[in-house]
C-alpha cells in the first residue's frame, strides 16, 4: 500500500489523510479542485507528494490524474474517495440541477475513479479502495434525504464491489464518520433555494442559517485519518468503519430500532410466501 491517491484534500479529513499518509512514508497523490493551498505538502515532502488539480465530475480530469499517478509513482495502491459535500432540502424542495450535481460529485465521481484504478489493481491482485460515506447512510435526518441517498448509493455500490474484488486481493472499506470538525458544516454545505413553509419544523429547522454545529463537532480529523489508515492496513479490515463516538452511538440506536420493527412485523412479512 505504498502509493495513495486521495480526493478532496483541500481541508478536513482529506487533508488530514494526506498528511498522515505522507508522514508514514507513503507516496501520496494529493488532489483538489484548487490545489493552491496545498503547496506546503510538496515543499515538505518533495519526493513523495504530488499535487494535482482534480474535478471528480470531469471524466477527462479523472483519467489524467490516474495516468499522472502511474507515471510518477507506478500506479495507485490505495484510492480514497473523499471528495464530496452536503446538501440540505426537504425532498419536495430539492432542485433537479442541485441534486444532479450532488450525485455527480458524491456518487458518479467515485465510480469513475474506481473504474480507472481497478485494471492495475486486478493485474497486481492487490489494492484498496476507501469510500468515505456517512452515518447518514444508516439513518436520515429531515432535510438530508438527498445527501443521505448519495451516500446510501455509494455504500450499496461498495458492498457489491467488495464481493467482486475480494477474491482478487482488493480491499474495499466504507467509512461512516459522525460529526467531525471540518468544513463539512461550513463551506462544504449547500442548500436548496426553494423554501416550503410546511417543512419549517422539520427540514427547515436544519437549514444552514439555523445550524450552529460548525466548529463544535467532537470528531478530530487528524485522529480520524490515523484510524482509517490503521484499519485499511489491518489484516481483518472491516467493510464498514464507524468513526467517532457519536457514530457508534447512532449506529447502535438505529440498528436497535430497525431490529424491533423487523421483529414486530416478522409474521406479517412472511405471509407473502407461496404456501407449499
Amino acid at each position: 500500500m505504498k502509493n495513495w491517491l486521495i480526493t478532496g484534500c483541500s481541508s478536513g479529513l482529506g487533508r488530514s489523510l494526506a498528511k498522515e499518509a505522507l508522514e508514514k512514508g507513503y507516496n501520496v497523490v494529493i488532489t483538489a479542485r484548487d490545489i493552491g493551498k496545498l503547496k506546503k505538502f510538496e515543499d515538505d515532502f518533495p519526493k513523495t507528494a504530488l499535487l494535482l488539480p482534480l474535478d471528480v465530475t470531469d471524466k477527462l480530469s479523472v483519467r489524467q490524474t490516474v495516468r499522472a499517478s502511474k507515471e510518477r509513482f507506478g500506479g495507485v495502491d490505495v484510492l480514497v474517495n473523499n471528495a464530496g459535500y452536503g446538501y440540505r432540502a426537504a425532498v419536495e424542495e430539492g432542485e433537479e440541477e442541485d441534486t444532479a450535481r450532488l450525485f455527480q460529485t458524491n456518487f458518479w465521481g467515485p465510480i469513475e475513479l474506481i473504474k480507472a484504478v481497478l485494471p492495475d489493481m486486478r493485474a497486481k491482485r492487490s489494492g484498496a479502495i476507501i469510500n468515505i460515506s456517512s452515518i447518514a447512510a444508516l439513518g436520515t435526518a429531515p432535510g438530508s434525504g438527498y445527501y443521505a441517498a448519495s451516500k446510501c448509493a455509494l455504500e450499496g455500490l461498495s458492498d457489491g464491489l467488495r464481493a467482486e474484488t475480494a477474491p482478487l486481493g482488493i480491499k474495499v472499506m466504507a467509512v461512516e464518520p459522525g460529526a467531525f470538525r471540518t468544513d463539512f458544516a461550513g463551506r462544504s454545505l449547500t442548500q436548496s433555494d426553494t423554501v416550503i413553509s410546511d417543512y419549517e419544523e422539520t427540514a427547515g429547522a436544519r437549514r444552514i442559517g439555523k445550524d450552529k454545529s460548525h466548529g463544535t463537532q467532537k470528531g478530530d480529523p487528524d485522529k480520524g485519518a490515523r484510524l482509517i489508515i490503521q484499519a485499511i492496513e489491518a489484516e481483518d479490515t472491516p467493510f464498514r468503519l464507524l468513526l467517532g463516538s457519536d457514530a457508534v452511538r447512532f449506529a447502535k440506536e438505529t440498528m436497535e430500532r430497525r431490529r424491533k420493527e423487523y421483529d414486530k412485523w416478522r409474521e406479517f412479512s412472511c405471509q407473502s410466501d407461496f404456501q407449499d
